[in-house]
């Protein structure tokens, strides 16, 4: 009963708070793309969903957000796996503060898993553009952060997909994890990060994904502060 309670209230609240990103200016819009690819295990992806729900419970996370210019970014989770696989698991939600931090991070540790097929990294970055499109979101920069284990092996060539953001201003942050496959890291440094102020966190495995996670918001966050 206690779970099913913290999760109502936690719905609640981010019903609310996507309700009030259309009316907000925020400092940063950010698509967290989350790969659920089939190389990605059962226990790998609840590891993922435990490393965001822990990033945005972080005190400096929180700290970082209502420390910007307007206090506020809008963050929306997508899960991806191969073409026309791709679904936006959590609305647009405006984080000002822990409250809200925490909702959203509650959310992400319940969401389900959409898809297991394969690795669409161009159709996943071109279905997150369109979400950035969004004009009811002012906001002073948008990024898509991607996260994944593998390079593209389906749809659309990433490297085509990142340079249609980049032209629209858009910014590709990439958060390889090498497990598997070595090669990842280099494959997200070529061809899919992309943008200004374009950078990449690497995991060294799933088992330092949480860290990576937080040290990647953290750069994020700041990056849209101006002068910074």
């Amino acid at each position: 009963m206690r779970r099913f309670l913290a999760g109502v209230w936690a719905c609640t609240l981010l019903f609310a708070a996507a309700a009030r990103a259309a009316e907000m200016e925020v400092d940063l819009a950010l698509v967290l793309a989350v790969d659920v690819s089939g190389s990605v295990s059962d226990a790998d992806w609840r590891l993922q969903k435990r490393g965001y729900a822990e990033a945005f419970r972080d005190p400096a996370i929180i700290g970082a957000v209502t420390g910007g210019p307007r206090g506020a970014i809008a963050v929306t989770l997508v899960e991806w796996s191969g073409p026309g696989q791709q679904e936006q698991v959590i609305p647009w939600t405006t984080i000002r503060d822990e409250k809200t931090a925490l909702a959203f991070g509650g959310a992400v540790a319940e969401a389900p898993r959409r898809f297991s097929d394969s690795t669409a990294i161009g159709d996943a970055i071109e279905f997150c553009a369109s979400l950035l499109a969004d004009e009811d979101i002012a906001a002073a920069r948008r990024v898509i952060d991607v996260s994944g284990d593998g390079p593209n092996n389906a749809g659309r060539p990433s490297e085509q997909a990142r340079d249609a953001a980049v032209a629209r201003g858009l910014t590709i942050n990439g958060l390889p994890i090498v497990a598997e496959e070595p090669q990842v890291a280099a494959a997200y440094r070529d061809r899919v990060i992309g943008g200004p102020g374009a950078f990449l966190v690497v995991a060294e495995g799933i088992d330092s994904f949480a860290d990576a996670i937080i040290k990647k918001l953290g750069l994020e966050i700041a990056a849209a502060r101006p002068g910074d």
